[in-house]
């Protein structure tokens, strides 16, 4: 007769039986299990299921068909995730739409080479589920963090964002970051499938806790969490200008939307007190800031003094003979009358978007930028902290400049907040959303509020720990006054950075090693 116990076991025995078709179709619904943990359904369950049915797999199958379970894993993990890519492609005309989706399956393919070496690792060190678990939720997250480093970086979508399903665990990301978050993701995986198919094995009951452990961290912690201090700082102005795609680069839509911008403006600052900022989003000016100071007296028209305006822009680079040879995407501080006092380059461009990589190759055979123009994006020297009169200190970000842990801030002069202003019109319907939830993620891990602002959504104030304090209604122009709400003291991650997810990650590796080469 056969037991609970052999019937645990016998689910690893079978998976490992299936040929390497059937197999790979379970690690390709393992991916998209995972997904789920993304916006628009953010789900925390998504992840965990889809990390124990691949290290069910993993545990079964030869160690010679890993890299293939995992590489099956992180392409639909990645190509459900990263949707929104192609249909950045109908905004454009300089390419066929179809190639959005060429373009999304290449990334989501070279992407899933990560997950891809972390389980070829992992299943070379160990094959029983209880190691396997905590050395494949180490180098997941080993990986993760190279995602974001190599070849330019690519950070987006972490396997931990589904924890902000619950805030009690999210709130571990200020000790051990967004990476952290994935491997713990991995390793509530690793807990059902101790569950499932670990019989007899050392350390699992532990693994078994693992899961249900962080589940009832996500509901407690809220609960016992002291209410952060009453928002006490200055009134700022977030406009939400509506401004589609579309309608930006249509003909003489770029003049148009400015206008209205401002029109838009004028009127919301007429509603109440003078505000100590108005911020804008990315890009709302698409002219020479520096050189068309009737741009910038035009945009200032009407303002209170002592009211700044944060608005997106655009710079040039000219060489000695005064012709353009680049541009840059520039956040820019104006004072009532239009004059600049400080301007921020974003350092981390999109590639493909902002500028072409090997454009003497690419251009040849009709690959283009997605944002229109043939002038390349120069990067900035990097995070930087201002100081602007009647502001606290604060931190401007880009677009997704926000996606990168640790590398939002200077460490040098910490700010009591993050601005970051971005062009979401472009990322369809799940990317918004996604970009949003990204950003309380930087909010938990560096323990202080970011104002978030972007022309359709998702715009709005989020507080330290991560919560959504405002959040303006989606592809509508709107406009909200908030109070900035006060940092918290240097979180654990704010001190480290980086490091802290990498030793975190280096433990679980080196604890699974040590379970595995003990006889059970």
């Amino acid at each position: 007769m056969t037991g609970p116990a052999d019937a645990r076991h016998l689910i690893v025995q079978r998976l490992g039986r299936l040929a390497a078709g059937p197999a790979l179709l379970l690690a390709l619904l393992a991916g998209a299990l995972s997904a789920l943990g993304f916006e628009p359904v953010g789900s925390a369950a998504g992840p965990v299921a889809g990390s124990a049915l691949l290290l069910l797999l993993l545990a079964g199958q030869p160690r010679g068909r890993a890299f293939l379970l995992g590489l099956g894993f992180g392409f639909t993990h990645f190509l459900l995730g990263l949707r929104w890519i192609a249909e950045a492609f109908t905004f454009q005309a300089a390419m066929p739409v179809w190639m959005g989706w060429v373009a999304v399956s290449g990334l989501s393919l070279f992407l899933a080479l990560y997950p891809a070496l972390a389980a070829w690792a992992a299943r070379r060190l160990t094959d029983r589920i209880v190691p396997l678990a905590l050395v494949f939720a180490g180098l997941f997250a080993l990986a993760e963090i190279l995602r974001g480093l190599l070849f330019s970086g690519f950070a987006w979508n972490p396997l931990g964002v589904g924890w902000l399903q619950l805030p009690g665990v999210a709130q571990l990301a200020a000790v051990v970051g967004a990476n952290g978050l994935s491997a713990l993701a991995v390793l509530a995986g690793g807990s059902l499938a101790a569950l499932l198919g670990a019989r007899g094995e050392r350390g699992r009951m532990a693994l078994v806790l693992v899961f249900p452990l962080l589940l009832a961290l996500g509901l407690a912690v809220p609960r016992l969490q002291k209410p952060l201090p009453a928002a006490e700082g200055p009134d700022l102005l977030l406009v939400q200008t509506g401004t589609g795609i579309d309608d930006k680069y249509a003909e003489g839509g770029l003049a148009a939307s400015l206008l209205a911008a401002a029109a838009q403006t004028r009127a919301a600052l007429a509603e109440g007190p003078p505000p100590a900022a108005v911020v804008w989003p990315e890009a709302t000016v698409e002219f020479p800031m520096e050189e068309m100071p009737e741009v910038r007296a035009e945009v200032t028209r009407g303002f209170p003094e002592g009211t700044l305006l944060l608005a997106g822009g655009v710079g040039l680079e000219r060489d000695a003979k005064g012709e353009v040879i680049a541009g840059t995407n520039s956040l820019y501080a104006l004072d009532h009358q239009g004059r600049i006092l400080a301007r921020y380059d974003k350092s981390h461009l999109v590639p493909g978007g902002e500028y072409l990589p090997l454009r003497a190759i690419a251009e040849p055979l009709g690959l283009a930028r997605l944002v229109p123009g043939s002038l390349d994006f120069r990067p900035g020297p990097g995070a930087l902290t201002w100081q602007l009169p009647g502001l606290p200190a604060v931190s401007p970000n880009i677009c997704y400049e926000i996606i990168f842990p640790g590398a939002v801030v200077d460490r040098t002069a910490r700010p009591a907040f993050l601005l970051t202003v971005s062009n979401d019109a472009w990322f369809g319907r799940s990317g918004p959303p996604q970009h949003h939830a990204q950003a309380r993620l930087r909010a938990i891990e560096e323990g202080m509020p970011v104002v978030r602002v972007t022309p359709t959504g998702v715009t709005g104030l989020i507080d330290a720990r991560g919560g959504m304090l405002t959040t303006l209604p989606k592809g509508e122009a709107a406009s909200a006054r908030v109070k900035l709400p006060s940092a918290r003291a240097p979180t654990p991650f704010a001190r480290i950075g980086l490091p802290a997810p990498a030793v975190f990650a280096l433990l679980l590796v080196g604890a699974g090693l040590w379970i595995g080469r003990r006889k059970t």
